[in-house]
C-alpha cells in the first residue's frame, strides 16, 4: 500500500512540475508572437512609405 501511495506522490509531482513547464512555454510563444506582429506591422509600414515618398 506504502508503494501505491509513493507512486501518486511521484506521479502528482511529475504532472505538476510538467504544467509549470508547458505554461513557461506558451508564455514564450506568446512573447514571441507579439514581437513577431510588431515587426511585420513595422515593415509593412515601411513598404507601403517606400512607395508613397516617389
Amino acid at each position: 500500500m506504502k508503494s501505491i501511495n509513493l507512486i501518486l506522490v511521484v506521479l502528482a509531482v511529475t504532472a505538476l512540475s510538467g504544467c509549470s513547464v508547458i505554461g513557461g512555454i506558451f508564455k514564450a510563444g506568446f512573447a514571441v508572437g507579439i514581437v513577431a506582429v510588431i515587426i511585420v506591422i513595422a515593415l509593412i509600414i515601411w513598404i507601403i512609405s517606400m512607395f508613397t515618398r516617389k
